[in-house]
């Protein structure tokens, strides 16, 4: 009898934690990013629910932008030549809260502003868990190295076939090209 492959949970380790580092248990929301991620998704995440006060401090730190967005990504892929830095085009550098020590290497850190979370979801019409799946989504896609701002449409045609696959109606790009 032939091993079976990997199984979704032992390629791809996610914690959802808020920004002390402690466990939260958000519904479904790692199992549904396991599920719907990328086959080459290997490693350790953590998604970071913080409030918008700290992710604005963040988003200024990182990217100059004096307001609070929803998502930013910290990736630790700090080679030569790598993606390490944040999502949404920043300066480079891995986020500081890494509460559990993984056995699989870490992809890095997807970091949501819960109260925007809430707003968008409000404002899109669906339910705040949809809305942190979107962006979950989105910041797993750039800690896999893809960038909206410059690939011709790459990430978008892969987030909207992910986010299809999970049950999403619609994704963060699209939502911001409108």
């Amino acid at each position: 009898m032939a091993a079976a492959g990997p199984s979704a949970q032992a390629r791809l380790q996610i914690d959802v934690v808020d920004e002390r580092g402690r466990r939260l248990h958000v519904r479904g929301l790692a199992a549904w990013l396991r599920r719907v991620a990328p086959p080459r998704a290997r490693g350790a995440v953590t998604i970071v629910l913080i409030s918008d006060p700290r992710m604005r401090a963040l988003n200024r730190t990182y990217r100059g932008k004096d307001y609070a967005t929803d998502v930013l990504s910290f990736s630790t892929d700090m080679s030569p030549g790598g993606k390490g830095g944040i999502g949404r085009t920043g300066r480079k550098g891995a986020f500081p809260i890494q509460p559990f020590q993984p056995i699989l290497p870490t992809l890095g850190d997807i970091v949501i502003a819960r109260g925007v979370a809430k707003r968008q979801a409000r404002a899109a019409g669906h339910a705040e868990l949809d809305e942190l799946r979107v962006l979950a989504l989105h910041g797993l896609l750039h800690l896999l190295g893809y960038d909206h701002e410059g690939d011709n449409g790459r990430m978008l045609r892969v987030e909207r076939r992910l986010r299809r696959k999970g049950g999403l109606r619609e994704g963060l790009i699209e939502r911001a090209s409108e």
